[in-house]
């Protein structure tokens, strides 16, 4: 066990050292302002604050974490061998750079607590993150900074035991629109038959002609090839439905139908489901709460994950309510059209309130590719980002998590690329 002094032990102090060394490394903390204890303690032991006590392992404190509220700061990046820090201190510190500052800065998203542009959408835009604009949004950083702290631990405590880590890798399907032609009601059934008419789409009508009458399967029902790749995997899986309204008519279909349910209680008999709480729900805690109850009936389980549509994260207003409505862990903390770690990590933590300073029991997993983000026109290109983000994450034995979509496995030449990433090269990570 670390033994950690600080002369006034703060929830957001107990919050990023508990993060920092038990969540990434793996390793018991407790907490003292006890001099008398610190010197007594025969066991690997370090000081923070704003001076050292005498001649132990001490790390300087910036001071955001004896702070309380929020306000706007002054954030100076410096280049830090191959990668970046800031919040410098003095060089009596272990490190050069108070890592457990800038950790809780970049993982509680501190940036987008404060006044900031947003999107058409009301998303927080990568270009505003300071990791985009320093460059470094392609590395897990506060992991990065967390080996490197382990690294001076054991230069000065050499008998100190880290359990053994690895790569996990959990693969999340966001499946907005199980299928392009099936299941749409008469209505819209009729309107996409006039609409590719107009456009002259005739392949279109006869592809939803097939889908219909059940003589193709229906180009975007790829569920039974997913679950049947993940079943013969050791990579985690969630597949994630949208039972509330589509922002758009064409995608949109009627989540009543019973070959609907029928499709969420096939993937939940093998895989874990999760629900898409839909744009119209993410400011309106009612029908957060209608929403998760209907996920809840159609599979007779507690929901577990859940994720927001359009990756809408209104912070705190939507992590609030998923405490409120007992939610364990939340998959949107991922930027909708930038690849990139948005909160410098790639490992799960807690929701800590800024407003409130208190840790909540949601539990954000960090996601650091999604397909809509990709830019590249070649597959080489592509696959080439995808294994470098899992070398990346794998240096740190964090968890890769990376979001498709039911529609990148239809069987379309340009989805190749992503069938073969998530049925061959993913296996090569998790043997």
């Amino acid at each position: 066990m670390l033994l950690i002094y600080t002369r006034k032990l703060t929830p957001r102090i107990s919050y990023i050292f508990k993060h920092i060394c038990l969540r990434i490394l793996g390793i018991d903390v407790s907490f003292t302002s006890v001099i008398e204890e610190f010197i007594s303690y025969g066991g690997p032991k370090i000081s923070y604050g704003k001076k050292p006590l005498g001649n132990e392992l001490f790390f300087q404190s910036y001071g955001l974490l004896e702070q309380q509220g929020l306000e706007a700061i002054d954030v100076t990046v410096k280049k830090w061998n191959d990668t970046y820090g800031f919040f410098s201190v003095s060089p009596s510190s272990g490190l050069p750079f108070d890592i457990f500052s800038s950790s809780f800065y970049m993982i509680t998203r501190y940036e987008e607590f404060l006044p900031h542009v947003k999107d058409e959408m009301g998303r927080f835009m990568a270009s505003e993150s300071l990791a985009y604009k320093e460059g470094f949004l392609q590395q897990p950083i506060v992991d990065i900074w967390t080996y490197l702290f382990k690294d001076k631990l054991l230069s000065v405590f050499p008998e100190m035991k880290f359990p053994k880590k690895q790569l996990t890798v959990h693969t999340v399907i966001e499946s907005a629109q199980p299928y392009a032609y099936k299941q749409k009601g008469f209505f819209r059934t009729v309107v996409g038959y006039i609409n590719s008419l107009f456009r002259g789409e005739f392949r279109k009508i006869v592809a939803r002609t097939q889908a219909i009458v059940g003589y193709k399967r229906d180009p975007l029902d790829t569920f039974k090839w997913i679950v049947n790749i993940a079943n013969k995997s050791n990579f985690d899986l969630t597949i994630f439905f949208l039972l509330g309204n589509s922002l758009s008519f064409n995608e949109s279909m009627n989540t009543h139908r019973q070959k609907f349910k029928l499709l969420i209680k096939y993937v939940a008999d093998y895989q874990e489901v999760g629900l898409i709480f839909s744009y119209n729900s993410l400011r309106n805690y009612e029908m957060l709460k209608s929403e998760k109850r209907r996920m809840q009936e159609i599979t007779n389980r507690s929901l577990v994950s859940s994720m927001n549509s359009e990756f809408l994260v209104n912070l705190p207003d939507i992590y609030r309510h998923l405490v409120e409505l007992q939610i364990t862990r939340d998959f949107t903390m991922v930027f909708r059209n930038t690849n990139g770690f948005r909160a410098g990590t790639c490992t799960p933590f807690l929701f800590y309130d800024l407003d409130y300073e208190v840790k909540t029991p949601l539990i954000i997993y960090p996601s650091a590719l999604s397909t809509s983000a990709f830019q590249q026109k070649y597959a080489s290109d592509i696959e080439k980002t995808v294994l470098n983000t899992i070398d990346t994450v794998a240096k740190v034995n964090g968890t890769f998590t990376m979001i498709f979509s039911n529609k990148d496995f239809s069987s379309t030449e340009s989805n190749k690329v992503w069938r073969r990433i998530y049925s061959e090269r993913l296996q090569e990570y998790v043997q």
